[in-house]
């Protein structure tokens, strides 16, 4: 979910560390893809997680000679976790989520379709 900082941390002993867009998850093309979400939480308290995503195997296509986006990922203090599983955490751990990126359209070197324009 995407659940304001505020709230999570008003509500939970957590902190979030980071939140921002990774531009490097868009996938190439014409019009490149959307960004993914990196989303990084310390537990301040010991914790159970419990994880279910997807888009952890394949990157999302790209279309019309459009390249892939990036795939998504998540960690616990670095450390690669399946796209779904439960651990328990201890106070101190840093949860990382990376949301997988759009596809890109298009074909960068080509020249555009008529009616399309580069990206800004």
């Amino acid at each position: 979910l995407n659940t304001p900082i505020e709230a999570l941390e008003l509500e939970y002993p957590m902190r979030v560390e980071r939140y921002e867009l990774d531009p490097a998850t868009s996938g190439p093309g014409l019009h490149p893809g959307g960004a993914g979400l990196v989303r990084s939480i310390r537990v301040l308290e010991p914790a159970t997680l419990s994880l279910l995503t997807d888009r952890r195997r394949h990157a999302p296509p790209g279309a019309a000679g459009g390249g892939p986006g990036g795939m998504g990922r998540n960690e616990v203090d670095g450390a690669a976790l399946a796209p779904k599983t439960s651990l328990e955490l201890t106070a101190g751990a840093v949860v990382t989520i990376r949301t997988p990126g759009g596809g890109g359209w298009g074909n960068r070197e080509a020249s555009p379709p008529p009616g399309a324009t580069a990206p800004r």
